[in-house]
């Protein structure tokens, strides 16, 4: 399971939705055993839980009312920065999920390419400056 923050909850839901992900449910999240969990008092968080295609796989999305995010470095941060920022997907047709993104404000960071005969492959930005890597495998 993946785990991100952000303040545009419903945009990241629906950027999610475009890979294939399926909303599984929301809710808020608060009281003393979220404030022991993370770790932090006062948490008052929205979450949405999106499940992968395949059904193995979970991506929980937060967006923290309390106490206040805080950012962590740049906002666009390039895709070789430590730490947990990037996701990658499998996919049947890399242009038509980027044309898809493309309408939930993800951008392009430099260009789709092929990897020999087995990969073509990108990087799109989408909410809150996520890196999202998608793979489109070949033959």
């Amino acid at each position: 399971m993946w785990h991100l923050m952000g303040r545009l909850l419903e945009a990241a839901t629906a950027f999610f939705g475009e890979l294939g992900m399926e909303l599984e449910g929301k809710a808020q999240i608060e009281g003393p055993w979220a404030d022991r969990t993370v770790g932090l008092d006062g948490v008052r968080c929205d979450i949405a839980m999106m499940r992968t295609p395949d059904g193995h796989g979970r991506l929980e999305l937060a967006k923290y009312h309390a106490p206040v995010a805080i950012g962590a470095g740049p906002h666009n941060p390039p895709h070789n920065t430590l730490g947990m920022h990037r996701v990658m997907f499998a996919v049947g047709d890399i242009e038509d999920v980027v044309d898809r993104l493309r309408t939930h404000g993800a951008e392009l960071i430099g260009e789709l390419a092929q990897y020999e005969d087995s990969y073509r492959l990108c990087y799109v930005r989408g909410p809150e400056g996520i890196i999202v890597a998608l793979a489109e495998q070949l033959g």
